[in-house]
């Protein structure tokens, strides 16, 4: 196994990299971040201000996208082995090193719990990538609607909640305003587009997210309401295993249901809970 490349230029704002080396690498040694800025640290609610820089990742040593064999698999089988690093990136297709860099940053959306669980004492609490991962399934198996492009609504729930990764999960609690928790947000993506390297996929995940975040399509309706239908799911699913009565995420998401079928799962997940609890 190759030893990777190490990170010999990094600058933080904080007065102790002992820390931020902890929290930023202790999961994912091998992060590497070239050619851009991270304006976060992820250690903490709100954010702090540092910048990463590495080495190139490419020494010379491997070979290059334009070296890659047009007669086989990989770039080569999608008529892209003859692009060069630029060209590659400018038609929208992400070079290796950013890709691993982003998908790296996007590890956070699997270790951050999901922070309304963790202020109830649920032990083992779903982590954000779990929360969309089953919003995710939901769109993939909801019945067919006229003028609803399913495929879109997946992609829509694999990223509404991605920034999180920089900013972690902003709860009501945190009394944080809303106008500053979607800056705040807004801010964290085009940072980790910025780490993907910009191109078409990038402009994608933009568009998406702000989609959700303006709630501006029959899709982004439908998402938001999985969104909800989710939470309630979850906590029927915690009260159950863990003895407790979780009554506020159920009156937060009361009548905000914008869809039938979101409407309809809410009152079978109520049902559900009503029928448990002994209630008529």
């Amino acid at each position: 196994m190759a030893a990777n490349p190490s990170l010999s230029h990094l600058s933080y704002s904080s007065s102790s990299s002992t820390s931020l080396h902890r929290c930023l690498f202790a999961r994912s040694p091998s992060l590497l971040l070239s050619r851009h800025s991270l304006k976060y640290g992820f250690c903490h609610e709100t954010p702090r201000i540092l910048t990463v820089r590495s080495q190139a990742i490419n020494s010379g040593s491997g070979p290059s996208i334009s070296s890659v064999p047009s007669n086989g698999g990989g770039f080569g089988s999608n008529g892209l082995g003859n692009l060069g690093k630029n060209e590659a990136e400018s038609s929208g297709v992400s070079s290796a090193s950013s890709a691993i860099d982003f998908l790296t940053l996007c590890h956070r959306l699997k270790t951050t719990k999901r922070k309304g669980w963790i202020n109830h004492g649920i032990k083992g609490a779903e982590s954000i990538a779990d929360h969309m991962y089953r919003m995710a399934l939901m769109a993939l198996i909801a019945g067919d609607l006229p003028g609803v492009n399913r495929e879109r609504c997946i992609k829509i729930a694999i990223v509404h909640d991605i920034a999180e990764a920089i900013v972690g999960d902003i709860t009501p609690a945190d009394g944080v305003p809303k106008a500053e928790k979607s800056r705040r947000e807004q801010e964290a993506l085009d940072e980790m587009c910025e780490v993907l390297g910009g191109g078409l996929r990038a402009e994608e995940i933009k568009e998406l997210w702000a989609e959700y975040e303006n709630n501006s399509s029959i899709e982004a309706n439908l998402v938001k309401d999985f969104d909800k239908v989710e939470m309630i799911l979850q906590a029927l699913e915690y009260e159950v295993d863990h003895g407790k009565v979780l009554d506020e995420f159920f009156l937060s998401t009361a009548g905000k249901f914008q869809t039938e079928i979101g409407k309809n799962w809410a009152a079978e997940i109520t049902s559900r809970r009503n029928s448990r609890l002994g209630k008529a």
